[in-house]
């Protein structure tokens, strides 16, 4: 019988640790593996890599990179993806389309600007997950400049 509370105690502990682990303030504070802003969605890592260049709105590229929460690729084919990208009072639909292992690609007229909004919906297995990003926000994590 105490065995059985110890391992459920632990297990929670674990448990409790992994969603602290992945506030959004602890991936801003690791290195992306491609350069862009790191968030939760489900089982997922999504990764959002946007153009920083030119200040008036053109056409740019999108890629979002899908990773589990260990960091192994997971394969686009096996999911469908589109973003919202919020400027100010202009709303933009994108589709993404998959691109390679886990890479999705999308384009849309957008400069930089610390204060765009996107928010990234997959769904995968019948299952809808978001992710909202600021991409050219600021990292929230007080580590940023630290590499893991």
């Amino acid at each position: 019988m105490q065995f059985k509370i110890i391992s459920t105690a632990l297990a929670m502990l674990f448990y409790i640790g992994q969603i602290w682990a992945h506030s959004d303030e602890t991936l801003d504070s690791q290195k992306s593996p491609n350069g862009g802003q790191v968030r939760m969605a489900g089982a997922y890592h999504l990764e959002l890599v946007m153009s920083k260049e030119g200040k008036s709105a053109k056409e740019n590229p999108i890629r979002v990179y899908v990773t589990d929460h260990a960091g192994n690729k997971v394969a686009s084919t096996s999911i469908n993806a589109n973003m919202t990208l919020l400027d100010g009072k202009n709303k933009s639909n994108i589709e993404l389309k998959a691109d390679g292992d886990n890479r999705f690609k999308g384009v849309a007229d957008y400069a930089f600007n610390p204060k765009l909004k996107a928010v990234v919906s997959i769904t995968s297995k019948g299952q809808q997950e978001q992710a909202r990003f600021t991409p050219f926000a600021a990292p929230t994590g007080s580590h940023g400049d630290h590499k893991h």
